[in-house]
C-alpha cells in the first residue's frame, strides 16, 4: 500500500470520526449552494484563456453536460476555452496538460484520469503561475482549488436508500478505481449508514463481495458481480454501486440470473439508463451530481482565477484539507438522490426526456411516466 493511499485511509477515517462523534469540526468543508452563472461577467478578466484537461469522453455526461456548462460561463464572461481528451490515458493527458500550458492558458481545469500520475503536471502548470482547478476528482497539491459535489454525502444518500429498500441481507459493495481518491469518500459514506447494521447483524458483506474497479468499468464490474454471485449461491440482496455505470455490468450479471429486480442496487450520476432503471424498478437510487452545474460553476471560478489566482477567494470556497493532509481550498456543490418518488426532478431540469426516462416503463406506474 502506497504512502498516499495510508495517508487517504487514515484521513477519511478521521473524517468520518468526527462526523459520527458531533463534537468536532471535520476538515471537509460543508456543500455549498454554488454562485450562480450570472456572476460570470462580473468575474472576467480582460484576458482569460481557459485549459480543460478532460480524463475521457467515453462516460457520455462529459460531452454531454459538463463541457457545456463550462463552455456557456465562459462565453458568459468573455473566457476563451480550449480543452482536450486524455481518452483514459495517463501519458496522454500528460502531454495535454503540457500542451496547454505551452497555449498560454491563465488557468487549467484538471479531471484527472489517474491523480499520482498527473501530479508532475499540476507543478509544471503550478510553477508557471497558472491557477489549477482540480475537476471532480481530488489533486493531492495545495495549489489547486478541488471543485466536485459533495461525495462523502453521495456515499450516505445509496446507501440510505439501499438500506432502506433491504433493511437486512448480505451486501456487495461495487467500488471505483483504486487509484483515485473518490471511492474513499463515496465508501466513507457509505460505511457511516451500514456500520451499524452490520454490527447488530443485519446487514453481512461476505468475503470477496468489496471489489475495486480499474477504470470504473462496466465490463470490469460485471465480471466481480458474476464472481460475487457465484462465490455466494446468488444469496445477496442488495448492491452499492459507486456509479452509475458499473451499476450497469453489475445489473447485467444479477439479470443473467434472474436477480435484477429483486436485489436492490444504488448508484449515482444520473445518467440516463441508470435513471430508466429507476423508473423501471432494477434501480432503487441514482444520486444526481448536476454535471452541467458543475462544469458551469466550473466557467465561474475560472474566470474569478483569471482576475485573482487566490483560490481562496473564489466564490463558496472555504478552507480544506487534501486527503494527504494538505491544506487547500474546495468548493462542494450539493447532490440530489433520484427515486422513483422524485423522478419529475429531472425531468424538471431537462437533465433527462420522458421518452427516455420512462422508455419501456407501464404507463401511469410511476410518477412521471403517464
Amino acid at each position: 500500500m502506497s504512502i498516499r493511499r495510508t495517508a487517504s485511509i487514515m484521513a477519511i477515517a478521521a473524517l468520518v470520526f468526527a462526523a459520527c462523534g458531533g463534537g468536532g469540526a471535520t476538515t471537509a468543508p460543508a456543500a455549498t449552494t454554488a454562485p450562480a452563472a450570472t456572476t460570470a461577467a462580473t468575474a472576467a478578466a480582460t484576458a482569460c484563456k481557459v485549459g480543460v484537461a478532460w480524463s475521457t469522453f467515453q462516460e457520455e455526461r462529459y460531452g454531454l453536460r459538463d463541457e457545456p456548462g463550462i463552455k456557456a460561463a465562459l462565453a458568459a464572461g468573455g473566457g476563451e476555452y480550449i480543452g482536450n481528451d486524455a481518452k483514459n490515458n495517463a501519458e496522454t493527458q500528460a502531454s495535454n496538460v503540457a500542451a496547454l500550458i505551452a497555449a498560454g492558458v491563465n488557468v487549467i481545469v484538471i479531471n484527472a484520469y489517474d491523480p499520482e500520475a498527473i501530479l508532475p503536471s499540476v507543478k509544471a502548470a503550478v510553477d508557471a503561475g497558472i491557477p489549477v482547478i482540480a475537476y471532480d476528482r481530488e489533486l493531492e497539491n495545495a495549489n489547486a482549488l478541488f471543485l466536485t459535489h459533495d461525495n462523502v454525502e453521495v456515499g450516505r444518500m445509496i446507501a440510505r436508500d439501499v438500506v432502506k429498500a433491504a433493511p437486512t441481507g448480505n451486501y456487495a459493495i461495487i467500488k471505483g478505481d483504486k487509484t483515485q481518491t473518490n471511492p474513499l469518500f463515496l465508501r466513507a459514506g457509505m460505511e457511516e449508514i451500514i456500520a451499524p447494521l452490520i454490527a447488530s447483524g443485519d446487514i453481512t458483506i461476505p468475503a470477496g463481495a468489496e471489489v475495486d474497479t480499474d477504470g470504473w468499468k462496466a465490463e470490469v464490474a460485471q465480471t466481480s458481480m458474476e464472481q460475487i454471485l457465484t462465490a455466494n449461491n446468488n444469496d445477496i440482496q442488495a448492491v452499492l454501486s459507486q456509479n452509475d455505470n458499473m451499476a450497469t455490468g453489475a445489473v447485467a450479471a444479477l439479470k443473467a440470473q434472474g436477480l435484477d429486480k429483486t436485489v436492490k442496487i444504488g448508484a449515482q450520476d444520473g445518467d440516463k439508463f441508470a435513471l430508466n432503471r429507476v423508473a423501471l424498478g432494477t434501480q432503487v437510487v441514482s444520486v444526481w451530481k448536476d454535471a452541467t452545474e458543475l462544469g458551469t460553476e466550473a466557467g465561474v471560478a475560472a474566470l474569478q482565477l483569471c482576475k485573482d489566482p487566490d483560490i481562496s477567494k473564489v466564490a463558496g470556497a472555504t478552507a480544506s484539507k487534501t486527503t494527504g493532509g494538505l491544506d487547500t481550498s474546495a468548493l462542494l456543490l450539493a447532490p440530489i438522490p433520484i427515486t422513483q418518488a422524485n423522478l419529475q426532478v429531472v425531468l424538471d431540469a431537462k437533465w433527462i426526456t420522458e421518452a427516455e426516462l420512462c422508455k419501456d416503463v407501464a404507463a401511469g406506474s410511476v410518477t412521471g411516466c403517464p
